[in-house]
């Protein structure tokens, strides 16, 4: 059953619950099974396990909770939590992604006046709080996300300008040029999601949100994220792919996940799920991971859990 947000307060006063809606996204997104090539309670991969994404969302209360006391630094505030993760656990890339989402969400969230509102009043300020504050991003937020990146030892796309495998090169390049965090993004958004999510206002990450909290009406939290899962994987080719594969790969994926989500539509999700595990059995055994689609997912969750997502 869902029921109502309680939390209520003066902004500064909500600290702790935005923190912990942030680490219980984290936890519900990892738990929730089969998402199809991810991690999770039933699967996991040779240097990544599951208690390596549990102690990661364990290990960033402090910065999260810290975030969302300020206005700035969102760069310094994911290159912190990448730096928290990593002490806690050994599992490599657990989260980086979703703390790129996140933190301009958490800091957007204690910027709020209350969360006891509707959903339609928290998720319209909320969006509103975030898509400022990624705006006013500076040229400092850029060279923390590429210390950030270097730390978290991230997979990326190859480019020419301001490689983040030259990260002296790059970041004097930054200085000089003036490049500010959204700036980054902006050049980022034609082939990463994360990146697009940062420039358009995160339509999937409120869609996700709105998605997860509709079928949650009639189903589990767990198919609910798995069912949304899908249906952005479905839409979205997913960028981690792309970056270990190439989007032809990435394509497919969406294409296979399109396929389930009609069967869905036809038959009932309850009616689809040997086809979920037989799509999940297959990416995982070919090391076909949409980590990207994961951490809109992360994301999603922690605006739902904002707007009276509960147990």
């Amino acid at each position: 059953m869902i029921v109502a947000n309680t939390g209520k307060g003066e902004v500064g006063r909500n600290t702790h619950r935005i923190a912990q809606y942030a680490q219980l996204a984290m936890m519900l997104e990892v738990c929730a099974t089969p998402k199809p090539g991810n991690v999770d309670r039933d699967h996991n991969y040779p240097d990544t396990r599951f208690e390596h994404f549990l102690a990661s969302a364990v290990s960033v209360y402090p910065v999260l909770k810290k975030a969302s006391t300020d206005t700035q630094g969102i760069g310094g505030y994911i290159h912190k939590a990448v730096l928290e993760s990593a002490k806690w656990q050994s599992g490599g890339n657990t989260h980086f992604g979703a703390f790129i989402l996140l933190i301009p969400l958490v800091m957007a969230a204690g910027r709020l006046e209350t969360i006891n509102e509707p959903y339609y009043d928290i998720s319209t300020k909320l969006r509103q709080n975030t898509i400022q504050l990624v705006k006013n991003t500076t040229v400092e937020d850029s060279i923390e996300l590429y210390h950030a990146f270097n730390t978290a030892g991230v997979r990326v796309k190859e480019v020419q300008d301001m490689d983040l495998k030259d990260l002296t090169t790059s970041i004097e390049t930054i200085k000089t040029r003036g490049t500010t965090l959204y700036q980054l993004m902006e050049i980022s958004s034609s082939y990463d999601m994360i990146a697009r999510e940062w420039t358009t206002g995160y339509p999937l990450t409120f869609a996700c949100a709105n998605s997860i909290l509709t079928k949650y009406g009639s189903i589990n939290i767990n198919d609910a994220v798995v069912w949304t899962f899908l249906e952005i994987l479905a839409r979205n080719p997913d960028t981690f792919i792309q970056t270990k594969s190439d989007l032809s790969t990435a394509q497919n994926v969406s294409d296979k996940a399109g396929k389930i989500i009609q069967k869905i539509n036809r038959s009932g999700f309850n009616n689809t799920k040997e086809d979920i595990h037989l799509f999940d059995d297959q990416l995982i055994r070919s090391g076909i991971n949409p980590g990207s689609t994961a951490d809109i997912i992360v994301a999603g969750l922690f605006i739902a859990l904002m707007g009276g997502l509960s147990f």
